[in-house]
Order: C-alpha cells, then structure tokens, then sequence
C-alpha cells in the first residue's frame, strides 16, 4: 500500500531517496534492536515480528491484546453510545408487542452483512426480521421515499436501517409522517443537523466523542446486539427462550469490517481475529458455499475475505439482485444458499468483463488528457456502468497514487464514485460540494465517497475538489514503507510463518512489506490478462519464486519484463504457496527500485 506521510526524516529514505518506478520514495526505518528483543521474549515471538510491532505503534502494554485480541478486553459498553439506550428501548418495546420489524441496508458487503446478522439474531430469539436491500441501479444508495412508502405499506412500525441513513433527511421525515420510528446503525460522517429518528446511533455524527469511530456498520450492528441481548435478558425474554451466542455472529462481522476496508486495531482486531476463527467451522451454510465454488480451500485470512468472498457478495449489488447477498449470508436453507452462490459468482465474473471495460477506457482518458500530472484525478462518460466505477476508482487510485473519483453519466445525470489515498478525506469534501451546490447529493468518509453530479457541474467540481484538498495533498510525499530488507535466500518459509503471527493484515496492519536486495529477473512470462510471473535470483544464486498482479504494460510490468541481467531492488509482500503437499514462498512485487 502507497501510504501519503509528512516527509521522514532523510536518513529513513533508501537509496538517497530516489523515486522508484512507481514514482515513490522507499523509506526503512531501523528499530530499536534492545527493545525489539525484550517484546520478542515477552510474547514467544520472532524479532523481526517484534520489531514490525514497535514500528507499528504497539508498546510493551498494548502487545499482548494486539497479538491476542479479545472482545473481553476491548468491547466498551454500548451504552456509551448516543442514542444507544433510546434504540435498544425502541426495539425491545417493539418485539415484545409483536409488531412488525424491518430492516434497511446498503447494497455492498457491509450493508448485506449488517442486514444479515440482524436478521440471523431475530430469526434465533423468535422474531421476523423483513429485510429490505434497495436496488442499485432503480433506486440508488439509501433511503428514499417510496421506498419507505412501501415499508409502511406492509405493516412497518420499527425500522432498523444500517449502513445509511445519516443524511436522509426526505425519506426520514417522510418515515415519521407515515408513523415508522427508525433506528440508525451508521458509520458515515453527518452534517451538521441531524435527521429524523427515533435514535441515530453513529460513533461518526457530529456530536459524538466515542472511540469507535473506525467500525463498519456490521461492527456497529454487533455492539448493538450485544445491548439489545443485555436488555432482553433483563426483560425476562430469555426465561422461555434460548439466549444465542452473539459469537457465532462473528463470521459476518469479520466478512463486513475487512471489505468495508476498516482499520484493523482495536475492537475492529478482535472482530476479525474471532470471525476468522466461526468461519473457519464453516457452521454458515450460504458462506460455506461460497468458499467452495470461490475455491477456498486454506483456513480463511482477512486477505481471502477481501478479494475471493467480498467481491462474489458485492457482486449482486453492482450487476445483479441487491439482496442477494444478504440472503446467502443468512440463509439456513441448502439449496437455497447453494443456488445463490452460483447466481453471485456469475455475476461476479460479468463485473469482471464490464470492470475492464470500464478501467481501459477510464485509462485512456487519464493518459489522453494528461490527469496523471494532476493532485486529483476525476473522469467519466456516458454509459459507464454504476456497479463497477468505485471499483475502477480504487484501480487507478493504485496505479496513479492519488485521490481519483469516476463518474458514469446516464443521460445528463452522473453517478460517481471516489477513492482516496492516507491524509486525504474525501468524504468531507463531497459534503463541502454539496453544500455549496456542485453536487446533487454525496458523502461518505475519508478513505471513499459516493455522489451525483449534473453534467454541467461536472468541470466546476472538479476545480472544487482540487482547490478544497490541494492543501492535505500538498506537502505530502508518496512513500512505500518497508519493513525488512532481506536476499532472496533470507525469504524463508520460518520467516513467513513468522510475520504471520500478526495477522489479520489489512487496512491499519498491512502485510509486512520487504525490499529483496540485489536481485535479477531471469525469466518472466505473462499470465492471464494482464499479470505478470517471474524468478527472482540473489548473489549466491538463491531462486525466488514472484508475481505481479495487473502489471501488464505499466511501468512496473515493463521493468520486470525487460530482464536486462542487472541486479535491482525489489518491493513486496511474502506469502508460502502450497501444492500437493510442497510448500515454497512467493514474492508478490508492488514496486522496482
């Protein structure tokens, strides 16, 4: 991951701070090797995984709940919360009249495993949850009027909505005028008012001081279950009833946070930690599906979470059924949940073609315009498919290393998606937009954003984006941060499995990255569309085994494609392959120095 910091000190920089052909300066920063080794002893672990902790900000009194996260030691009390006890009173008051409950969810991986795992609870303690995913294409993000027309149509006097709502105001007064009390469960950022609820539980709004501010809304829908369990036990609901075990939930929670692309510390850690653990029992019937036809057959990590389940359940919401997969997530049906796989992993692969479409020419208009010179990338056309532009977005975000947003117009109507780089809030600028009128709507929070935008705005918020962030881009310096420097032969199945005693990696705990030192490439060869295979070789002739993912003619691919015989330095992550029993480590490349 390119991470945007104040420049470093000039001593961390490597190689005289030279930009590498991913136009980033390496930077590799010694640790302190007397403590590094203390931390070691302390935990039973390696020095080097000691010495990427203190790098890391983790002390000698956070390392222990780092390394063994547990909801005991780092769940706060719900109640803490604003708006916490109002919700939980709400829908408790609701359950024991019998009323009729619904949910209401976004159409991505958070908002199907938040729906999911409210709808998995109610079902457990005797109660119909309706669930209500709103379709991408004919009804857009959030919440809108007849969608909740509908819902009060049907008998809804309590609705639960996840993952949006914070800045609905239209639809949330018309909620209440149709006489539904809505309870928020919302991680995005609020305006300055606030709409109408009943409670708007969110760690983000405006007038919040929570230390929960990193969670995805099915985080946040756990810690919601967790007081409205509390409650009902004291309510006696439980005295005829079975209490469920809320960690059997945890599975979905993992699957939201790691998508949802949250900060892999505190609570968020233990939620992954433990999730990867109830998945690993394979108890869920639509995830076990999933896995199979994913062709998941290691015990599952964060990274297969992110990139193999992730994108089969965002699929449905970008190019097929929205709720198909808060369905699979919680199912209890066999075939059901087996048919739905298939449909999700079909629609995966149609993403996948109009993905590439879409990224080509989003490309084209990048180079062809000269945006790559630019602090902040905005394109668009007409045509491009809603369901894949915050894909595209992320894509050429890590090709450029900068904050870009796509739009695709239909007709004289832009729906854009934005992904930004470390130190770069777009969420708080799409608000700014709005608010002095270059936007129809938009928000979101720092890291990604979603918005629509007329096409005659279109030229005056891009002048508005780059003058409201050209002072948190400028000053900032692209740097890749390492944390090692080795030869191939030092590549090493012991130190793999070292590093990896602190996983889960992701967003806030990135899977170490080291520089192989004097390197060749000695053979390369194109693998699929566009990615790239090769041998690495040291000094004593030592052979690394590497790849690199969609670098087909970009600067990164034609270097190693090149095999000039001269020995380079090379950035990337270390992961051990297995087959039939073998076991040998690969070198996944990200930059050449």
């Amino acid at each position: 991951m390119t991470l945007l910091h104040k420049k470093p000190q000039s001593s961390a920089y490597l190689f005289d701070g030279k930009a590498s052909v991913g136009g980033r300066r390496w930077v590799f920063e010694d640790d302190n090797a007397r403590d590094a080794l203390q931390l070691a002893q302390n935990h039973g672990i390696g020095t080097l995984a000691a010495s990427i902790l203190l790098k890391r900000g983790v002390t000698f009194q956070t390392a222990g709940s780092f390394l063994q996260p547990t909801l005991r030691d780092l769940m706060p009390d719900p109640s803490h919360l604003k708006d916490m006890d109002e919700g939980v009173d709400r829908v408790v008051k609701a359950i024991q009249a019998g009323e009729t409950i619904a949910v209401f969810g976004d159409y991505d991986v958070d908002g199907a495993t938040a729906t999911a795992l409210l709808r998995r609870y109610f079902r457990d303690i005797g109660v119909t949850l309706r669930v209500y995913i709103p379709q991408r294409i004919e009804e857009g993000y959030g919440p809108t009027i007849p969608a909740m027309q509908q819902l009060a149509k049907e008998g809804t006097t309590t609705l639960l909505m996840v993952d949006c709502g914070t800045t609905s105001f239209a639809p949330l007064e018309e909620a209440a005028q149709l006489g539904m009390d809505v309870i928020i469960l919302d991680h995005h950022m609020s305006q300055a008012s606030l709409p109408i609820a009943t409670a708007l539980i969110n760690p983000n709004r405006i007038d919040e001081n929570s230390p929960l501010t990193n969670l995805c809304a099915a985080g946040l829908g756990f810690v919601f279950l967790v007081a409205l369990q509390r409650r009902l036990r004291q309510e006696g609901w439980f005295t005829s009833r079975s209490e469920p075990d809320l960690r059997q939930y945890l599975d979905l929670v993992a699957l939201g946070t790691v998508c949802d692309v949250m900060t892999l510390t505190g609570l968020n850690r233990a939620f992954v930690a433990q999730g990867l653990k109830v998945m690993a029992r394979r108890a869920n019937v639509g995830l076990r599906y999933l896995a199979d036809i994913a062709a998941l057959d290691d015990s599952p990590s964060a990274y297969h979470l992110g990139f193999l389940l992730g994108p089969r359940i965002n699929a449905g919401g970008r190019v097929g059924r929205a709720e198909y997969g808060s369905r699979l997530l919680s199912t209890t049906d066999e075939l059901e949940a087996q048919q739905l796989a298939r449909e999700l992993d079909l629609y995966n692969k149609e993403r996948q073609a109009i993905e590439t479409l879409v990224l080509e020419e989003a490309m084209t208009q990048v180079e062809s315009r000269g945006l790559a010179r630019h602090p902040l990338i905005l394109v668009g056309q007409e045509g491009w498919h809603p369901g894949v532009i915050g894909i595209v977005a992320g894509r050429l975000k890590e090709r450029y290393n900068r904050p870009v947003c796509v739009v695709g117009f239909d007709a004289e109507t832009g729906k854009g998606s934005g992904r930004s780089i470390n130190g770069v809030n777009l969420g708080a600028a799409m608000h700014a937009a709005c608010h002095h009128g270059f936007l129809v709507a938009g928000g979101g929070h720092a890291m990604a954003a979603g918005f629509t935008v007329m096409r005659d705005k279109f030229e005056g918020f891009y002048e508005f984006l780059r003058d409201t962030l050209k002072h948190q881009i400028d000053g900032v310096d692209p740097i890749l941060e390492l944390d090692g420097i080795l030869t191939p032969s030092g590549a090493t199945l012991e130190l793999v499995r070292e590093i990896k005693m602190l996983e889960p990696f992701g967003n806030g705990n990135p899977t170490p990255k080291f520089c192989i030192h004097k390197a060749k490439v000695t053979y390369a060869e194109q693998v699929g569309v566009n990615h790239i295979r090769c041998s690495l070789e040291g000094e004593d002739g030592t052979r690394l085994k590497a790849m690199a993912f969609r670098a087909l003619g970009t600067p990164l691919g034609n270097a190693i494609m090149a095999r000039n015989n001269k020995a380079i330095e090379i950035a990337g992550t270390l992961k051990v392959d297995s087959w039939n029993g073998r076991h040998s480590v690969t070198c996944f490349i990200e930059d050449i120095m």
